[in-house]
Parts: C-alpha cells; structure tokens; sequence
C-alpha cells in the first residue's frame, strides 16, 4: 500500500534515465522542472505526499500504449515519470525516500500492490486477505496480522483482477470464485461478492523459487531415513502412490519431492486445475484444466485430461489433486499398465483415504456393486502416504501404509512407518516420535525385482525417533 514503506535496495543501473523524448512510451511531456506548482502538497505528512504522487503519475499512464510496452520498459517509464514529477513540484526528498518511493509506485502499477512486500519476504508461506482491511501472513506455522492493507475494495479487486488475467482466467459477478498462480507458481484462490459477504477474500500459497529436496524434509524433521529411503524405493519400482492429508499439510511439496526419483529417461505428463507442480526432469508434459468461458462453454476437466493423456504414451502421470470423478480414470490408467503413478487428496487418514476413493468412483460409475471398485482399488493403490500439519504448524508424515489386497469384501492394509505425537511443548508444538511398525513390506519382492537393495533392518521395530 502507498504510504506503507519497506527496505530496499536499488543499484545505480536501477536509477531512473534521461530520455529526451516521452514518444517510446506513449506518455504526454510532463511539467519542466523548472516550473514550480501553486498547489503543492505539503511534506509534513510523507504518507500523503507519496499518495499525492501515486496518483500524479497514474494521471500520466492513461494512455491506450503504456499497456501494450514489456514490463520493463513499464518500470523505467514509471521512474521516468514519477522523477520528473518530483522535480517539477520541486517536492525535498532524501535518497532512502526516493526509492522506497520509487518502489511503492513500481508495485502499485505494475505488482501486486502490498502483497508484493509480502511475497519479497521468504519466511511467508501464506498470504491470507479478508476484505481490503485485514491481511494475516503464516511465518513458520504461525498465523499473524500484519499492518500492509489495501485502500479500499476496489483496490483489491483490481489486484484480483490482474492476477487472474495473467493467466487467462477472469473473476466477476456471474463466476466470482477462481483458482490462478503467480509467476513463481504459487497456488491463489479468489471469492469476490456476492459469495464473499464482507468484501473480495484472497489466499495465496507460497512455492519456494527452489523446490525442497529430501534432505531438506529430512533437515525439517518430516520423516526419517528409513521412510525416506523406503518412499524412494517405492518411487522407482513404479508403485503407485497416493500422498493424503488435510489442506495446508504439505501434501504438493511431498509430491514434489517424491518426484524428483522419476528417473530422467521416463516421459512424464502432470494434470492439474492450476499447474504448481515443480517437476525437475527434462521430459515432462504439463496440462492444466481449464474453466467455461462466459457463455458456459470450453470447459476442459481434469477427468477430460486424464483420458488424453492416456493417448500419449505416458510413462508416469501425475495428478495433482483428484478430487472427482477422475479418480475412476486414473485407477483405471493403473490397472492398465501405469505403473509409478502419483497423486494427492484430501483425507484425515489412510482408511479416509480409500473411503473417499470409493465415493469418487462412485461418482463417475453408479451401477457398479461396491465389491468391484474396492477391488479395482486394492489392486491398483500400493501406498498410501499421510501427512499431517500438527500443533503449532510443524509438518510430518504421519503414516506410511500399504494396501495388501481386498478380502470379504473389505480392502486390507498395513501400517509400515507411522508418527506418534506425544503431546506439546511449553512453546505450543507437537512432541511426538517416529516409529517402524515392524511389518516387513509387502512390496520388497517388487522393490527387489526393480534392482533396487533395500535392507529389512529399516522395517524392524527399534527405538521410537524423537520429532
């Protein structure tokens, strides 16, 4: 927000230039500095002397070309502009006001307005705005209310606005509810009016520019090396894998990561409603769904994608969510020779996990008898990973558990690797440890059959690992 000022850092090279014609930016010639304004503002207040020269320099970019220019020839118009200005009004500041000026004004233009402070800070992992007025961030899985807020509701909506036309969706009133991303991938959910009551709501999950490796999961106490090393093994036997949990439990980041043991000879096609994924091989397709257009027609599902990519001789799909009926589409990709599949889905445990496998199928198919999808689940599920955000936002991995089969009609499984929270610490956190179930895998003899040597000493009962 303007008037809200942060710390930056600009380079000589950054400083704004003398260009002697407006012409390549398509601006009107701006006052000389040499003449000074009668109405000009008094530097008492800097908050509203930077409002005053927000609005002074919008006044210049209303101009049909300024639009049409590349972002960066935006910025050095921007400092062109808002320098000249300065001059002409002949308006005292210092150096440190002048760029965080200069930062302010390159935001609101051509940013995202006070969220671009925000996502310049990289303990942020969540951006949550509720209404013009009220904006809470998470730092290290803490929610907490900062200062930065938009002026007014109109505001906001012109932020919405520009973050979802840059990825060629749109928000209004006949489809106020949109999912989008920022350039750096990370995931946005907005709801406008009338279904948001008091005012546009945004949300923003926050991507590292550089995806997480295990050892970073390892170093953040989210599994040990025995489930590490074992989640590897399964990755590169080509066992499919569902990774479940509730939202905000880090359930794309474990996606990521398991990902990245897909060896780079493999063609590899991702499915998404808004592509996040960070996939880091060389041979990787990304489709993305795609929302009706204003007459209600165009509409592209995720389940749509499913069925294409199986016309492109893929070796691993991924889903990055399945939450409809393209669960019945993609179990049946497994049965059918996709082997190494991943997704993610929404439930509280591995049991949840295959209920809510059973209502998604249920969705696309109703004549058939419930004993047949169990079975089509049981044999085309292999493992099935639970995370879990804990008490005072630590992320773990609760539960690694395989499905064996279906007997009697009901689907079997075993608990390989499982994390037991013990209570809280004096700061609020979960106390808990990790412990091996002492099950040996029913899956070692494939694991094995790949060429990949993984020691039954990881599956045995040991000590509980503290987390």
């Amino acid at each position: 927000m303007i008037g809200k000022y942060m710390t930056a850092t600009v380079t000589e090279a950054e400083r704004p230039i003398s260009l002697s014609s407006y012409a390549d930016f398509g601006l009107p010639v701006p006052l000389s500095p040499r003449v000074a304004r009668e109405d000009q503002p008094s530097v008492s207040d800097f908050g509203n002397l930077v409002q005053h020269v927000h609005n002074k320099v919008l006044e210049q970019f209303q101009v049909r070309e300024f639009s049409k220019l590349p972002e960066d020839k935006q910025k050095t118009a921007i400092r062109l502009v808002a320098e000249q200005l300065i001059d002409a009004e002949k308006i005292p500041l210092s150096g440190s006001q002048r760029t965080l000026l200069m930062q302010d004004l390159l935001d609101e233009i051509v940013g995202l307005g006070p969220l671009e402070k925000l996502l310049r800070d990289s303990a942020v992992t969540d951006i949550l705005v509720n209404g013009a007025k009220q904006i809470y961030v998470e730092r290290r899985g803490r929610l907490q209310e900062v200062a930065d807020h938009f002026r007014d509701e109109d505001h906001l909506l012109t932020i919405i606005d520009r973050i979802v036309s840059r990825v060629g969706r749109r928000v209004d009133f006949s489809s106020p509810v949109v999912d989008a991303r920022l350039q750096d991938g990370s995931r946005v959910n907005a709801v406008i009016r009338p279904v948001a009551l008091r005012g546009p709501t945004l949300s923003i999950r926050r991507f590292g520019v550089v995806p997480l490796q295990l050892h970073d999961l390892l170093q953040f106490k989210a599994l040990t090396p025995d489930m590490a090393q074992f989640l590897e093994a399964a990755v590169k036997a080509r066992l499919n894998i569902i990774i479940s949990g509730g939202t905000g439990s880090g359930k794309t980041t474990l996606l990521n990561t398991l990902s990245a043991f897909i060896p780079n000879t493999e063609r590899i096609i991702s499915i998404e409603d808004a592509a996040e994924l960070q996939l880091q091989q060389r041979h990787v397709v990304q489709l993305e769904a795609r929302p009706a257009n204003l007459e209600g027609k165009g509409e592209i599902t995720i389940r749509d994608l499913v069925r294409t990519t199986l016309r492109m001789r893929p070796n691993r799909i991924i889903i990055g969510e399945c939450r409809g009926p393209e669960a019945f589409d993609m179990l049946q990709a497994m049965n059918t020779g996709h082997d190494g599949s991943l997704t993610t889905m929404h439930a509280n445990s591995p049991r949840d996990a295959l209920s809510r496998l059973e209502m998604m199928m249920m969705m696309a198919v109703r004549d058939v008898p419930l004993h047949v999808i169990r079975e089509q689940i049981a044999s085309a599920v292999n493992v099935i990973v639970q995370v879990d955000r804990l008490t005072g936002g630590p992320r773990r991995v609760t539960s690694i558990t395989e499905v064996m089969g279906c007997a009697s009609d009901v689907i079997t499984t075993q608990e390989v690797f499982r994390f037991k929270q013990l209570g809280v610490t004096s700061a609020g956190n979960a106390l808990g440890a990790f412990e091996a179930s002492g099950l040996t895998s029913c899956n070692l003899q494939r694991i094995h059959a790949a060429g990949i040597v993984l020691p039954l000493s990881i599956f045995h009962d040991g000590d509980p690992i503290e987390a």
